[in-house]
Parts: C-alpha cells; structure tokens; sequence
C-alpha cells in the first residue's frame, strides 16, 4: 500500500504536466484571437449599465438561465448528436456577383446573406455589414474547431463600400478577428455592444471608429437609426473560459425613413421582444436566428419555432433564418433547423424567404422558400423540443396553434 501512494503521485505529476503543456500550446497558438478585457473609461461605462451586476463584476440577463450539465452537454458535442450534423458533400451555395451589390436598391431594403449570421443590409442608402466571419474555422484556432461547410461566397473586397460594420457579441461565430483585421483599414464605424470595442481596438480598429452601445442605445447613421436591443445570450473568447458574460450581447434595430429590420442576435426567447415591436417595429424583414438549439441550452438560444414566436412578438413581416447552415455547432442535423423553420411558419402563417447563402432578398420580391439543402432525416419540435425557461405564456401560443 505505501508503495501506491508515490506512484499515484508519480502518475498525477505526469497527467498535470500533459494538461500544462497543452494548455499552454492553445494559449500560444491562440494568438491574439481572445482579444482583449476592458479597462478605465470604457469599463467604468460598462460599469454604470443597468445590465452590469455590481458584485460579480459581470453583465448578467433579466431572466434566469438554467442549463443542463455541462459534462453530459460536452459529452454529447463530442460522442452523440445526429449523424446529420455536417454535410457529406460541399452545400450548393452560390457565389455572389459583387455588380448586383453596386446599386443600392430601389425598393430601400436588400439583404444578402453568406450563410450562418453573416449578411449585409442595404437600408435607406445604408450598408452595414453584420456578424462577418470569413475565415475557415469559427474558433481560436487555425487547425481545431468548427469548419465552414463551404468557402465564403465572395471576397471581402469585392463587397461594396461600406458605412459600418455591426457586431452582435463576442462569440466566435459572430466576431473573427481575421475578418476585422482585414476590414480594420476601412474609414467605416463599428457598433458593438458595451465592452467589445476592446477586442477591436486590439485587432487595430482606430477607438474613434468604435461606438459601444447598452442595450436601447441608438446611433443615427445618414437618417438610419439603428439601436441595440435586450437579448438573453452570454459572452466569452478565453479558451480558459475566464470571460464568461465579461462583454454585453444585443440584437439589433434598422429604423430608417421608409424601412425597417430587426436582427435578433443569437438570444433565447424572452419578454423583451414585446417591447422592441413596440418600441421600433413593426418591421419589414426579421433576421431571426433558428440554429443551434437544444433543451439543454434552451436559455441561450432560440431554435425554429421561438424563433417564429420572436418574430411575432416584435411586429415582423417577413422572416429569414439565419443561424444555421455554415457551421456544426450543436447536436442535431445541420438540415434539421430549415425543415422545423418551415413546418412552424406554416402552423403560424408566417412569411418565409429562404435563399441561398450568397444570393439576396428584395422587400418588393414575394418571399419564397428556395430548398438549397438536401433532403435528409430531422427531428420534429415534438421529438426535440426546445423551450426557453420563464417565457409559458409566450410558447403557449404555439402549442395552442
């Protein structure tokens, strides 16, 4: 027996230093990737947010989170999940032809999608760029992490000019760091939720370009209001996880002279959306994210049929998905969240335009659905559902449906 003490040690000291130094190769080949934390002036505005909790020095939601374990959520990421979740063959996207994005459009609303929540909006003689991610991989890393089912849809430099660049949160598969290295030269403005403009500044995005908005916050661009909007979502870019909720997430709201969009970020359902469409709807297009969904993580993402309910809730015309299709990021078929969106916009009576990623949608187009997919098996909302914690009264109108 006293002889198994020191092996055990001996085997624990061996297991440590495995752990240390492969921890230590992700942080170096990280690189600048995390970003960086907030500090003086545009802490202490994160600081004075209603949104802010005092005493954990976090920003936090209104509404409660509950998660299911995460060991069995790991588990699962890694072991299980649909045997759909990525695509056996490159997905039919089509390359956009940058002179069909030359001309504003005469209807006053256009927008372009490059698949998951990468699109560009042309909205009263505006172009923002939103959520842009270009690069191959949604993550810190360069050789790990979720992969691009398809290549980006047109060169960042054949897009148009550009008035600003919209960033919903910190996640990975919203803010790429090559991307707004590539875009950082550019004499264009950078919304961003509180506390993300230091991630850009640290990229190399002049701090004068940069204008970090709470949620309900507004900036007029050339007649265009856009606001940022309550979300319920987290944040985080440390491969050590030591940032959670460090930086604000929000959706966000087009108001111009004679259109308007709403773009939900990525967000659980929550009571809030009532007061957006009251506030700033109603609203021409919605961009409502469908993917990425699970009962275990129903508290910080919509999935299909919340999404439609969000759209509602927020006085949407016509809906189109984001969200999905780029990248593996959850457990069920990557098809799965464009078959459910479809199967609860017509329970509901929805509008529904789906294209592909690469192509376009005018507001004086009908809205169609255009299948870019293969036809492949999905689970309906009933064999996996996932409902959103302290919003019975807002599901409810679903399932009464």
């Amino acid at each position: 027996m006293a002889r198994a003490f020191p092996k055990l040690i001996r085997w624990t000291l061996r297991v440590l230093l495995v752990l240390t130094v492969l921890t230590g190769f992700a942080l170096w080949s990280a690189g600048a990737a995390p970003g960086a934390p907030a500090n003086g002036a545009r802490l202490e505005k994160m600081q004075a947010s209603p949104q802010w909790d005092t005493e954990r020095e976090i920003f936090t939601n209104r509404l409660e989170r509950i998660d299911g374990s995460w060991l069995e959520i790991l588990w699962e990421f890694l072991l299980g999940g649909d045997e759909h979740r990525q695509p056996v063959s490159t997905p039919g996207a089509r390359p956009t032809d940058p002179t069909t994005l030359s001309t504003l459009p005469e209807s006053g609303l256009r927008v372009t999608w490059f698949g998951h929540s990468s699109f560009l909006v042309e909205l009263d003689g505006i172009r923002t760029l939103v959520d842009p991610i270009w690069s191959d991989r949604a993550s810190p890393f360069t050789w790990a992490g979720p992969e691009r089912f398809y290549p980006p849809t047109v060169r960042l430099d054949e897009l148009p000019p550009l008035d600003a660049v919209i960033i919903s949160h910190d996640h990975y598969d919203h803010l790429d760091q090559p991307t707004v290295q590539a875009l950082a030269t550019r004499d264009l403005l950078w919304l961003v939720p509180l506390g993300v403009g230091a991630h850009l500044e640290h990229w190399g995005v002049p701090q004068a370009r940069i204008k970090e908005l709470d949620w309900w916050d507004s900036f007029t661009l050339d007649g265009v209001v856009i606001t940022a909007t309550p979300s319920r979502h987290f944040s985080g870019r440390s491969i050590l996880f030591t940032d959670q909720y460090a930086t604000l997430w929000a959706g966000w709201a087009w108001s111009g002279p004679t259109r308007s969009l709403f773009y939900s970020g990525d967000t659980a359902l929550h009571h809030d959306f009532r007061e957006i469409g009251e506030r700033l709807g109603p609203f021409d297009i919605t961009l409502m994210e469908v993917g990425a969904y699970n009962q275990r993580w129903a508290d910080v993402h919509l999935g299909p049929e919340q999404a439609l309910l969000a759209h509602q809730e927020v006085q949407g015309h016509v809906m189109i998905p984001v969200h999905w299709g780029l990248f593996d990021l959850a457990l069920h078929g990557w098809t799965e969240p464009a078959e459910r969106t479809i199967a609860a916009a017509e329970r509901l009576g929805i509008p529904l335009a789906m294209v592909h990623p690469g192509s376009s949608f005018d507001i004086s187009s009908a809205p169609t659905v255009t299948r870019w997919w293969p036809t492949l098996p999905w689970e309906t909302v009933d064999q996996a559902p996932a409902w959103s914690s302290s919003v019975e009264s807002i599901i409810d109108r679903f399932r009464d449906n």
